[in-house]
């Protein structure tokens, strides 16, 4: 979702999760520690009780990205390639489904690319909340496609396979100069490193005027043609704003809207995720590790 590549938001440093049963069950264990020195500093934001282990990791209630069962989140803006832009818009669902990566059990979002009005890419991406209040990455099964038609989704990674390291996506009490990695994927040479650049900022999108906004900025050390995306959290909505600086492809976006999806609605959304996840154990190897989509009970 919003990648400066399209590729992906999330990634992480060689860490495989060990963990227990968790959601019902004893707390599930941290991953292992990223193992270089640089990883290992930054994974340190946000350190304290509670860190990194998952009691009740499908309640993702972190302020600055909540994650409500049934939420829908529309977005508007651009691309800027070779100085041409072409419209963009992003539908991000917040579906009733879970997986289990590792022991952990993820709330699984469905997230639409549109480029020029057209599918470019759908993707099931997947999140948890530890117990400090932490929201972590814990995969993706992005799906590409090419006028209309589907072409693949050599993208997928699960957090903990093949050296995958899902890092975390919102610290729980960000503070300016907080540094931390979203992740890093070897496998698909993918690194993504935040830094938390201001707090308490005052925005306005079309979806209306915020208060209380969080500005993260996020590189790419292995690839600094990307220039930094900026993202604009707001305070019990989530995401309101992308930009762009610097880079040889820049994205934009604003929210347009946010609603809550009718029993209907999410019945459709239900069954558009139960058919991506078949349809990914038949093309991924990485996402066979995860357990099978399942609905929510609570």
């Amino acid at each position: 979702m919003f990648a400066r590549s399209r590729l992906l938001m999330f990634a992480g440093a060689l860490g495989a999760v060990s963990a227990l049963l968790a959601g019902g069950g004893p707390a599930a264990a941290a991953p292992a520690a990223p193992q270089s020195a640089q990883a290992g500093q930054m994974a340190q934001a946000g350190h304290g009780p509670g860190y990194g282990r998952f009691t009740h990791p499908l309640a993702v209630r972190n302020r600055m990205f909540p994650l409500r069962v049934g939420t829908e989140f529309i977005y508007h803006g651009k691309i800027v390639e070779n100085g041409k832009a072409k419209p963009h818009s992003v539908t991000f669902t917040v579906s009733d489904m879970f997986k289990t990566v590792g022991g952990v059990r993820v709330v699984v979002a469905w997230d639409r690319d549109f480029l020029g009005g057209k599918l470019q890419e759908q993707e099931l991406a997947l999140f948890a909340q530890d117990d400090q209040g932490n929201v972590w990455n814990f995969g993706e099964y992005p799906e590409e496609y090419e006028n209309g038609k589907f072409t693949g989704a050599p993208s997928t990674w699960i957090r903990g396979v093949a050296g995958a390291y899902g890092g975390i996506h919102m610290l729980s009490h960000p503070r300016p100069g907080m540094r931390y990695r979203e992740g890093l994927i070897p496998a698909i040479q993918f690194d993504d490193v935040s830094v938390i650049a201001r707090t308490g900022q005052v925005n306005c999108v079309p979806a209306g005027c915020y208060h209380q906004v969080l500005v993260v900025d996020e590189t790419s050390p292995n690839d600094p043609t990307s220039g930094h995306q900026i993202k604009y959290y707001a305070r019990g909505t989530g995401l309101i704003r992308v930009g762009a600086r610097g880079g040889d492809s820049q994205e934009f976006l604003t929210l347009s809207a946010v609603r809550q999806l009718s029993p209907a609605e999410m019945a459709k959304v239900r069954a558009e995720v139960l058919a991506m996840d078949k349809r990914a154990y038949k093309i991924s190897k990485v996402y066979r590790t995860t357990g099978p989509a399942q609905r929510r009970t609570c």
